[in-house]
């Protein structure tokens, strides 16, 4: 579930490199600002006119296909941990696996084969074939359909940003705007329909779940204790806990029809209404946005973890997959589907969306009031004033609020690391945005990997000691950096090699002095 232009995606198969990375719409917002900036806005003809009410409508069906297809998607895996137990979260792991590799290879080829539109569309249906797989979920649907919706997300995600940097840039020109402003405005409007998901699918869910819930079917207290920080995936089965038996098979399918009919809902959009890219210059464009091929951005990607500053940050981009994988599978299973029932599952995560996506607009402007550092402690602090909570409150049906509580505040935290660690990616490595966002996706992925690979066999005991130490080392390590910042930043020295400021300006004092 991703946040504003900036965001890696938010518990969904996040923004990829390419020609979808953040550093593609910097490259061409900077591209697009060299070519509008002495343009002033005109008087339109009729044709011009037209032609801009096109790149609009353009913009904005993209936006509802995305928009019904992740009303499908994020909801189905937030409910994952809960109705499909061991074999859903082992396909989301193997989904974030399918995606690390596809980020490397698949966007170019595939982009430069079948172009932007029809990208979208076939890498769409990925998603179609997961949501599908759920009519029978066992591992042998699950995981093949995951790899299938892993290295389709890739190219999709690409072809999004390569669309809406295109013709963002080409409207800017046509109406004598600047590019950057011009592309900015059209992932706000994209996200303003892509944050909504969380509501829609989610309502979906437990609209559909909750029919047939008798008010007072809840577990006695015993069944209970076996919630929480005592949650174990394997052994829930054995407390005779009613909230955790899964729903009926009726309601899956039902559910699942819902998804499925929007998903594909959303490739036929593409399909039907969006106009080829070619229409606005797309075979002006050569590979990624900075002309390199899958393989030499692979290669980019590795030599840039040589950087002192990207070894310092990789503990807290993992920390950003990680902890995304732990609201929307540990802490729905464990604490809102093992407390409430899995009928709530779906209400509990609008809460997080809605509180993600207000702060997600809130921090930016709240960076230039209180500083950077002040921002990102807070996270930080709330994360682990949250964890160390989920440690001792034992989940129950009489503390309803505080299901609500805990998942809106982990919205809050989680929206300052997808938006302050991106943005932050961008100001530690001017000029090497897009090795710098390469690196962004494939060590927030593993953070993923991670996770979910834990998450069916790690008790939430040990899940939270985890999620201490691994918040802990991502936090020191973006301190370490803000520490080297202030005294004077890293510098290439005349062989290359990344040195601190001081040590390179007393090096020079020295070779003068002699």
């Amino acid at each position: 579930m991703a946040k504003n232009e900036t965001t890696a995606g938010h518990n969904n198969p996040a923004f990829v490199n390419d020609e979808g990375s953040a550093a593609g719409v910097t490259k061409a917002a900077e591209a697009g600002e060299a070519e509008t900036a002495v343009v002033t806005k005109k008087e339109l003809t009729k044709e011009e006119k037209q032609e801009k009410f096109q790149m609009l409508k353009n913009v904005f069906i993209i936006s509802i296909a995305f928009m019904f297809l992740f009303t499908s998607f994020n909801s189905m895996a937030n409910l994952q941990s809960s109705i499909n137990k061991m074999d859903g979260t082992a396909a989301l792991s193997t989904l974030y696996a399918a995606l690390v590799i596809s980020c490397a290879f698949v966007p170019t080829w595939m982009i430069k084969k079948f172009k932007a539109k029809w990208t979208l569309a076939v890498s769409m249906l990925g998603y179609s074939t997961y949501i599908a797989a759920q009519f029978y979920p066992r591992v042998w649907t699950l995981v093949p359909t995951s790899v299938l919706l892993g290295l389709g997300a890739a190219p999709m995600w690409s072809a999004k940003c390569t669309y809406l940097t295109q013709v963002g840039t080409k409207y800017a020109a046509l109406v004598g705007e600047n590019a950057e402003v011009v592309i900015v405005r059209f992932f706000g409007i994209f996200f303003l329909f892509f944050q909504s998901t969380q509501v829609w699918g989610n309502l979906i869910s437990s609209s559909v779940l909750s029919q047939g819930k008798e008010i007072d079917d809840t577990p006695d207290e015993l069944a209970l204790q076996s919630c929480g920080v005592n949650f174990c995936p394997h052994t829930h089965s054995e407390n005779n806990n009613t909230n955790l038996a899964k729903p009926p098979e009726a309601q899956i399918y039902t559910m699942a029809s819902i998804y499925l009919a929007c998903a594909l809902l959303s490739s036929v959009i593409i399909a039907v209404f969006v106009d080829p890219l070619t229409k606005y210059g797309e075979d002006d464009r050569v590979g990624s946005s900075t002309g390199k091929s899958g393989l030499e951005l692979l290669i980019a990607t590795f030599s840039h973890m040589r950087h002192p500053y990207q070894l310092l940050i990789i503990p807290l981009t993992i920390w950003s997959g990680v902890e995304q994988a732990f609201i929307g599978a540990d802490y729905t299973a464990a604490y809102v589907s093992c407390g409430l029932g899995v009928h709530m599952v779906g209400y509990v995560m609008i809460c997080y969306g809605v509180c993600d996506a207000i702060c997600s607009i809130s921090f930016s402007p709240l960076v230039k009031i209180i500083g950077r550092v002040r921002v990102f402690s807070m996270g930080a602090i709330i994360n682990f004033a949250i964890i160390i909570t989920l440690r001792y409150w034992m989940p129950h049906p009489d503390d309803f609020l505080v299901f609500f509580a805990m998942a809106a505040l982990w919205g809050v935290s989680d929206a300052v690391w997808q938006t302050q660690i991106n943005a932050f990616y961008g100001v530690i490595f001017p000029g090497e945005s897009e090795a710098a966002f390469s690196n962004y996706r494939l060590w927030e992925s593993l953070g993923f990997i991670f996770a979910y690979v834990g998450s069916t066999t790690t008790c939430v005991n040990l899940k939270t000691i985890n999620l201490i130490i691994s918040l802990i080392f991502g936090i020191v390590g973006y301190y370490a950096i803000e520490v080297i910042e202030r005294r004077g930043g890293l510098r290439k020295d005349e062989n290359g090699v990344v040195v601190p400021a001081d040590q390179l300006i007393l090096e020079k004092v020295r070779s003068l002095r002699k």
